[in-house]
């Protein structure tokens, strides 16, 4: 994400329930990546895990930075 996408989103989550829940989500699923990629081998349901989440955080970012832009407009 860009800076300002990042500085956009540091001012409006707090009164943006949505985009909180997305970008909660999106930090929880870069942790539990960053754990399971710190492996040094990963079981076939880790490795499906892995590609899994990485889809979920993926489809969330694409969301919340759909929602930046619709905020950043509304507000601009």
């Amino acid at each position: 994400m860009e800076k300002k996408e990042l500085e956009l989103l540091e001012q409006l989550v707090p009164s943006h329930p949505d985009l909180k829940s997305l970008w909660d989500d999106h930090i929880l699923y870069e942790k539990q990546l960053e754990k399971l990629e710190g492996k040094k081998f990963l079981t076939p349901a880790e490795e499906q895990q892995v590609r899994q989440m990485k889809k979920q955080k993926l489809e969330g970012k694409t969301k919340m930075v759909a929602l930046l832009r619709e905020y950043a407009t509304k507000e601009g």
